[in-house]
């Protein structure tokens, strides 16, 4: 990056001369390799599919830096401008037709930012297991901030993790594991689990930028910047947690009619949990991604 940080990057091809550029921003403790069936199902497709790990994440903090930590300051804003360096990177070298910006959770906030900022770079976007902002971000932003004094900026934070994620799986029945809200697939959260770029305790900082960019991209001055005819897919189980079991999708949706967009589509998959891309039937979920990539 123009920083020097470096940043890692997967990249899919695929057989032929791609018909658009593919880039996918990961979630929150995670990183993008857990991608990869999805990418080359995409590739499959005739899609050039990129997806790097996030500053604080999978082996771009194994490079250089900390797992959970975006840094110093302004860390929300830092990792947004990392999305448009390496779009701007591939979609040059590849001289595609169209570039889509698909984030997931954590992903579909910087997303959200990344519009915001640079919605004329791409042509589509795709926003899976969004949410709103509530007044325990606002909570939150001020706690962790005093943590960050307390406590010291790179220490991994428990408390804010437990907040962020300790009633997510209020609603699952029998739930055997810690994580159950992320699927209903057992052998992908067991998978989840025992991946050791994944389930780590953000630092308290990681949660000060964190909750500093959510209290941002809904601001409606913001909002107003993303240009009115770009095509927005939200998608996301009817059981995410993160989504408000639905209704947060909608109103995030309903934001952004009201900033003026003229091309905004909700789609839920009944009966789903928080990532529908590993879910059992994840075959639905595709269909439905294409189908409307194709239209």
């Amino acid at each position: 990056m123009d920083d020097g940080h470096k940043i890692f990057v997967r990249k899919f091809e695929p057989k032929n001369k791609p018909k658009g550029h593919f880039h996918i921003l990961h979630g929150m403790a995670e990183h993008g390799g857990r991608y990869e069936s999805f990418a080359l199902a995409l590739a499959a497709q005739g899609y050039f599919v990129t997806a790097h790990d996030h500053r604080g994440h999978g082996q771009t903090a194994e490079l250089n830096g900390q797992l959970g930590y975006f840094g110093d300051d302004n860390g929300f804003n830092r990792v947004v401008e990392d999305v448009f360096e390496v779009i701007q990177h591939y979609s040059v070298g590849q001289n595609v037709q169209e570039t889509i910006l698909f984030g997931h959770s954590m992903g579909s906030f910087i997303a959200r930012r990344f519009i915001q900022l640079y919605s004329g770079m791409i042509d589509k976007c795709i926003l899976c297991g969004t949410g709103m902002t509530t007044t325990v971000h606002k909570l939150g932003n001020a706690l962790a901030k005093s943590l960050c004094v307390v406590k010291g900026k790179n220490m991994p934070s428990q408390l804010m993790n437990d907040l962020s994620f300790g009633s997510f799986n209020r609603n699952v029945l029998n739930a055997k594991t810690l994580y159950d809200w992320l699927c209903n697939n057992d052998e992908e959260v067991e998978k989840y689990i025992q991946d050791p770029y994944c389930g780590f305790v953000p630092t308290n900082q990681f949660f000060v930028d964190l909750t500093d960019g959510l209290l941002l991209i809904h601001r409606k001055k913001e909002l107003m910047n993303i240009r009115k005819d770009l095509p927005i897919l939200l998608i996301s189980g009817s059981e995410d947690p993160v989504g408000s079991s639905g209704s947060g999708v909608f109103k995030v949706a309903k934001e952004l009619k009201n900033a003026g967009l003229t091309d905004v589509v909700v789609y839920l998959f009944e009966g789903m949990r928080h990532e529908i891309l590993k879910e059992k039937n994840n075959e639905h979920v595709f269909h439905v991604i294409t189908r409307w990539l194709s239209r």
